[in-house]
């Protein structure tokens, strides 16, 4: 099985990398559309801000490739961190216009005395479907591994697959909707439940 890491000069590109390689899989990082194109299974991880992720898809010809290339393909596509946000139409994060698959926008954490901005740890998930195939394996409420100060908020609750709480802060922390599957959470880092999940995504059909 082929896998593409979306190389857009983000962050943590090589550990998403090494979690593959350690579920028995080969991956490659790679900017090049046609490879992308002809992987079975597309990774769009890391770690960034939403103007820079955006400009770096937009020197790459990566835009219309993840936009409708892919999903016409029907190539599985997996999100991971700034590869949650940017599916969404607008992110308050410089007042960026991202990629639009997803009708919503990604906003700031709230400053107040309640919540430290980024929010960086570990934290329990709220699974709204635990008979995903998605989700074999793990446990409602397990924990996963955080580092963000801006979330996400869809249009349609329907594809919200989890959700986090966050002091006063409810927030979508994992979705599913056609042919992406998208986490708030880094699987790479989440231990034996992160591994699951990208484990489920590489062996589903």
């Amino acid at each position: 099985m082929k896998v593409g890491i979306v190389d857009y000069e983000g962050g943590n590109l090589a550990s998403v990398q090494c979690a593959v390689n350690h579920l028995g899989y080969s991956a490659e990082i790679t900017s090049d559309p046609e490879v992308l194109l002809n992987s079975d299974k597309v990774i769009f991880p890391g770690v960034g801000a939403a103007k820079a992720t955006m400009s770096a898809l937009s020197r790459a010809g990566l835009v219309k490739v993840l936009k409708e290339d892919l999903p016409a393909k029907g190539i599985p596509c997996l999100g991971i961190c700034i590869g949650i946000q940017v599916l969404f139409e607008f992110s308050e994060e410089e007042n960026t216009e991202t990629l639009g698959i997803f009708k919503g926008r990604v906003k700031r954490f709230p400053e107040d005395d309640s919540l430290k901005v980024p929010h960086i740890g570990w934290n329990q998930v709220h699974f709204t479907e635990m008979d995903s195939p998605f989700l074999k394996g793990v446990k409602q409420d397990d924990h996963f591994y955080f580092v963000n100060s801006f979330y996400v908020e869809p249009e349609d609750s329907e594809m919200v697959l989890g959700y986090t709480q966050y002091g006063p802060v409810k927030f979508c922390s994992l979705i599913r909707q056609g042919t992406w599957t998208a986490s708030q959470f880094h699987l790479e880092k989440s231990g034996r439940a992160g591994l699951k999940l990208l484990e489920n995504f590489l062996n589903e059909a």
